[in-house]
């Protein structure tokens, strides 16, 4: 949701200024080498590139999936392509200005994600059968080349998926898309106000067959559920070492947190003078802020295997699990995913806590946990029959992979210290918190 902050500050005719938007369809029926890629819809919003340029974008796209390499942007003269795919549809936009790529490529993205909201699918379906709303949206979406609107809760107000924009319009424009606080409409009204605030950390581990962990990161969002009435000010404070830093607080129980992205709620100005985080809340959810913290993350939950080959013809895999996480938290629904060879077969398993399957058309064994606590080590063996266990060798070792989630805890110690809610009427209302840390792109490699 930081997109509208990133499309409306700081833009300019040489950073922005798409010419076209395009909705292409693969036609995945055609024979092989015939393949069809026709225009579903497009809008020229500035008349300066030629329509049937289009064709030179098929043309480079053919080329390029001959060759085996496929480029985010191609270029004929001076008309560049910037375009992303979705299902078997293309998204494409034309400029022949130098742009910002990294926002048009954000703007591409946010189409998806509108579309997504107002059609469940996005695809050739949802698209022909919305030829008119998908041209309304369009014509708000962007005005001359430019960003506008890309928030779908307020596009909704007054597009809806009948297309009866028209109607509504003669009687009155939502006053969110002429008022400063655009993501917010006037008037809301709870009778018990209260704001959710979810700290969601993944983990990024990859641990060589070693036992050395070879690179970790943390990438953590604070998500937020706004049921409050009228136009509130909130104001939320983290344990953020630039704070402590500047108070000349103890810096011991903090987090220097990196990348940080906010919503376009979020005053700028403010958090980067005193870093106070305030805000007038969207209504409902929304993603207030995303960050990164690059530090070194001991595996929460580590992974020992051991693999013994009996005589060319079957398989035993040993695989340890162990919590290396406080007592007090719990991992739920944790999947430990072992790869075995393409042609194992004729599994049996036996394990100490939760049960395990053989998922053959992805060859893993996946074991499930659905309750693993804190300190506590749990084992899984598996035996296959092998035809052969030199192709093991051949195909080598993908890692293991684990998925996990710890409620009430946070790796790298981040705190919600407050949350302030001002608003005019002065009602009373309740903040709650809520941690979470999960698994992100976890993988220890084994010795095979």
């Amino acid at each position: 949701m930081w997109l509208d902050a990133a499309l409306y500050r700081g833009s300019s005719a040489v950073t922005w200024s798409l010419s076209i938007v395009y909705l292409a369809l693969r036609d995945v029926t055609a024979q092989e080498k015939e393949l069809v890629i026709e225009v579903l819809i497009c809008r020229n919003y500035k008349g300066d590139v030629d329509m049937s340029e289009i064709d030179h974008f098929f043309t480079l796209l053919m080329q390029q999936e001959e060759e085996g390499l496929l480029r985010p942007v191609m270029s004929h003269g001076s008309v560049h392509f910037l375009w992303i795919k979705h299902s078997n549809l293309y998204l494409v936009a034309t400029t022949n200005k130098n742009s910002n790529a990294s926002l048009v490529y954000a703007f591409l993205y946010k189409l998806v994600e509108v579309f997504t909201e107002y059609f469940k699918e996005l695809e050739e379906e949802s698209i022909q059968d919305n030829f008119v709303v998908v041209y309304e949206l369009l014509d708000e979406l962007m005005d001359f080349g430019f960003p506008q609107t890309t928030d779908s809760k307020i596009l909704q107000e007054y597009i809806t998926q009948q297309g009866n924009k028209l109607e509504v319009a003669k009687t009155k424009v939502p006053t969110t898309v002429t008022n400063a606080v655009s993501w917010r409409s006037e008037g809301i009204k709870y009778k018990k106000n209260e704001v959710f605030i979810d700290v969601i950390e993944s983990i990024n581990v990859l641990v060589n067959a070693n036992g050395s962990v070879m690179s970790s990161d943390i990438v953590g969002s604070i998500k937020l559920k706004t049921m409050l009435s009228g136009m509130p000010e909130l104001r939320l404070g983290l344990n953020d070492r630039m704070v402590f830093a500047l108070t000349g607080r103890d810096k011991g129980k903090s987090v220097a947190m990196e990348d940080v992205k906010f919503h376009q709620c979020v005053r700028l100005s403010r958090f980067e003078s005193d870093r106070t985080i305030s805000f007038i809340p969207p209504d409902g959810e929304s993603e207030l802020m995303s960050y990164r913290i690059n530090t070194h993350v001991k595996p929460l939950i580590w992974i020992e295997s051991v693999i013994e080959k009996f005589s060319h013809s079957r398989v035993e895999i040993m695989v340890k699990a162990k919590g290396q996480f406080k007592k007090q938290s719990v991992a739920n629904n944790v999947e430990i995913r072992v790869p075995v060879a393409s042609d194992a077969d004729s599994p049996k398993f036996k394990t100490s806590t939760g049960h395990a399957k053989y998922v053959p058309e992805k060859n893993l064994v996946v074991w499930s946990i659905k309750s693993f606590p804190g300190g506590k080590e749990f084992l899984m063996r598996a035996h296959f029959c092998l035809p052969s266990v030199e192709n093991d060798e051949l195909e080598g070792r993908p890692p293991i992979t684990v998925k996990f989630e710890i409620p009430y805890f946070t790796v790298s110690g981040i705190q919600v210290r407050y949350m302030k809610i001002i608003e005019k009427s002065g009602y009373q209302a309740l903040p709650w918190v809520r941690y979470i840390t999960q698994s992100g792109d976890y993988q220890l490699r084994t010795n095979s």
